[in-house]
Formats: C-alpha cells, sequence, structure tokens
C-alpha cells in the first residue's frame, strides 16, 4: 500500500500553479491527496490525485471560520492517516501545521513563498508575523523558495538558523523551459493585436497589479520616459487588484491604446511574454519571483527591485538591472538604460535565458522535492 501524501492550500490555482509537476511524479509511488477551498471538480482537473477535499480555507483572518477550519483537517488527517501533509501559502500553512500537530501527523512540512507582513506596521506586521513563526515551531520540515528569504526569516527571528532547506539556487517550481521559450510568431501577433509598434521598446508587468508589486512607481518611471520617447510601450498582465487602471488619468504621458495597453489576466503567460523587450517587476516584497524566471525564459531581461527574495531571480548587471523599493527614480534610470542601449539588453536577455534553463529547470526542481519525499518517508 502507497504512504499517502497530502498537499493543503487555500485555492486550487496554486496548486495548478506551483505544484502540478510535483504531484504527478510524486504520484508515481505516492498517494497524493489535495485540500483546498475546491468549487467543482473542474478546478482540480489535470492535476494527477488518488483523492481531494474541499475546506473552506480563506486568507483573511476570521477566527471562528478559521478554528472550524482547523478542526475539520484534524478529523480528515486521522481518518486517512497521512504520512506527510504539506502547506503552501500562509493561511493553509498555520491552519494545517495547528490540525497536523494536534492529529500528530509524524511529518508536517511548509514552504515559505513570501511574507505579507513584511511591508505592514504596528500591531498587524506582528500578528501576521507570529503566524509565520508558529508554523516554524509547529512543523518539523521547513522549506524555503529562496535563499535571500531564508536569510530575512533568519534575522527577523521567525526561523532559527539551519532550521529550514532551500531547494537547489531557489524557487518553489523552477520555470518549465518547454512551455515557455522564444516564439516570434507570439511576439508578432500580441504586438499588432496590442499595437505596439515594430520598433517599440516594450517594458513589460506580470502579475497582480497593486502597492506592493509597485505599480506606482511603475507608472511614475514610465510617465517620465514617455515624455522624453515616442518609441516605448508598457504593457501589464495580470489582475488588477488595486484598481491601478483607473489611475491613468493622473499620468499626463501614458496613453492607452498610443503607448500603454492593459491586457487582464491570462492563461497563456508564455505567450504575452514574448510581446516584450524588457520584464519588469519593481517590487516591494517577493518570495522569490516566479515570474522573472519565466520572463528570463523567453529571453528577457529584467528591471528588478532590491527587496529581498526577487534578489534570488536575477544578476545584477549580467541579467537584468536593479532598482531601488519604491523608488521611482531608479527604475526610471534603469528604464531608460535599457531604452538606450539594445546591445545590452540583447545581452542580457541572452543570458537570462540561460541562467534560467540551467539553475531554475523546472524538472530538476521536482527532483528535489521528490528526492525530499523519498528520504523523508523511506
Amino acid at each position: 500500500m502507497k504512504k499517502r501524501i497530502c498537499f493543503v492550500v487555500a485555492a486550487p490555482i496554486t496548486a495548478h500553479a506551483f505544484l502540478k509537476d510535483h504531484i504527478k511524479e510524486l504520484s508515481k509511488d505516492f498517494d497524493i491527496y489535495l485540500v483546498a477551498n475546491i468549487k467543482s471538480e473542474e478546478e482540480i482537473k489535470g492535476l494527477e490525485l488518488k483523492g481531494w477535499r474541499s475546506i473552506e480555507i480563506e486568507r483573511g483572518i476570521s477566527l471562528k471560520k478559521d478554528i472550524r477550519v482547523v478542526w475539520q483537517l484534524r478529523r480528515y488527517f486521522r481518518k486517512m492517516k497521512f504520512a506527510a501533509v504539506h502547506s503552501v501559502t500562509p493561511k493553509a500553512g498555520l491552519v494545517t501545521a495547528l490540525a497536523g500537530w494536534i492529529a500528530r501527523v509524524k511529518h508536517r512540512t511548509h514552504i515559505f513563498t513570501g511574507q505579507v507582513w513584511c511591508t505592514r506596521k504596528g500591531l498587524m506586521r506582528k500578528l501576521l508575523k507570529s503566524i509565520d513563526w508558529l508554523i516554524a515551531r509547529l512543523d518539523n520540515h521547513i522549506l524555503v523558495d529562496g535563499k535571500s528569504q531564508r536569510e530575512f526569516l533568519v534575522e527577523e527571528e521567525v526561523l532559527r538558523k539551519g532550521q529550514a532547506e532551500v531547494f537547489g539556487y531557489g524557487s518553489i517550481s523552477g520555470v518549465n523551459a518547454d512551455r515557455f521559450a522564444p516564439d516570434v510568431e507570439s511576439r508578432n501577433k500580441i504586438r499588432i493585436e496590442v499595437g505596439i509598434k515594430a520598433n517599440a521598446v516594450c517594458y513589460i508587468f506580470l502579475g497582480r497589479l497593486n502597492h506592493d508589486k509597485g505599480i506606482g512607481e511603475l507608472y511614475e518611471a514610465f510617465d517620465w520616459l514617455a515624455g522624453e520617447y515616442d518609441d516605448v510601450y508598457l504593457l501589464l498582465v495580470g489582475y488588477d487588484e488595486e484598481g491601478y487602471v483607473a489611475k491613468l488619468t493622473s499620468y499626463k504621458n501614458i496613453k492607452q491604446g498610443v503607448n500603454f495597453h492593459y491586457y487582464g489576466s491570462t492563461p497563456t503567460p508564455e505567450k504575452i511574454l514574448n510581446a516584450g523587450d524588457v520584464f519588469v517587476l519593481p517590487t516591494y516584497r517577493e518570495g522569490f519571483g516566479t515570474s522573472v524566471l519565466e520572463a528570463a525564459c523567453v529571453g528577457l531581461p529584467c528591471i528588478c527591485s532590491d527587496a529581498y527574495g526577487v534578489l534570488d531571480a536575477y544578476v545584477d548587471g549580467e541579467t537584468g538591472l536593479r532598482c531601488h523599493v519604491g523608488d521611482a527614480n531608479s527604475l526610471y534610470e534603469c528604464m531608460k538604460q535599457m531604452h538606450d542601449h539594445p546591445d545590452q539588453r540583447k545581452r542580457m536577455g541572452e543570458k537570462s535565458r540561460q541562467r534560467a534553463l540551467t539553475d531554475f529547470n523546472g524538472a530538476r526542481l521536482t527532483e528535489y522535492w521528490v528526492d525530499f519525499y523519498y528520504q523523508m518517508l523511506s
């Protein structure tokens, strides 16, 4: 009889985005189960699971609901007699750690993929930070998806030195080199569809549009750049969480349909990324920066902030340029440099792709996950 492993996430999309390939390989020798807030079986289609359970794990804090979730998980863990449980994302991490500890699951693992509290202040920062601290005390196997993030957590005394493991060079899942690759056909098609001129330098952002991703600074920097050049373009891709598209009217040089386009969310980021020339992520906080790797794999250089976490996803001066967190002026200088030096863009793009293929190959990351469980459960 195969040993059972249960992954716990708040939303099924997390499993698809980061765990799909790991689950596929692990399912060859283990029975893999998933717990998430699953609305329909369609949401887990394509995941090679032995079974699943829908439990309403919410991202926000709700004491009454969270206690109910802990006890639902506890009953499920005891009933299924899992050899190991493994959580991803903060809320899933907290309820899984509590339920796994109460149910006496032998192997309890959490992977840290970023800290929402690092940009908060006061009581809320202390509360959210204490959640991560508690997870690290209740679980007996801790993973972190980046070395600079691990250093940050040790400095903040959330983790003890030597407590956590980082697989390879970092990242939770690496990048799928077959999916993310240079594609001239997709590039031409998207640029024609959006209206990006052939000679325009397109700066592309992929992710959630919110304050912590540095969208405000990106607008400011591009507004200055667009006032200076008429061959630049800004393409934003992702869910607009905080109404940033509506804020465009505050910037006189950013013009919808002329040098700016909001694409929205997409199930095919590999195609959209090919339309860009430079990937931009001026983030305030990041667990690792998977989108940077995906952009690198299609051959794009990047401009990223000096926030911990994302530092592991690029090499300043080799695969991209570094700006300062919350500093629109330093971001503008980097964008200007990328515009003025096409040879540098090309060279950095080539190095970006090579580094992504060599150090962050998704298949290699899956091997780390499989080895981790073989050693743990053998």
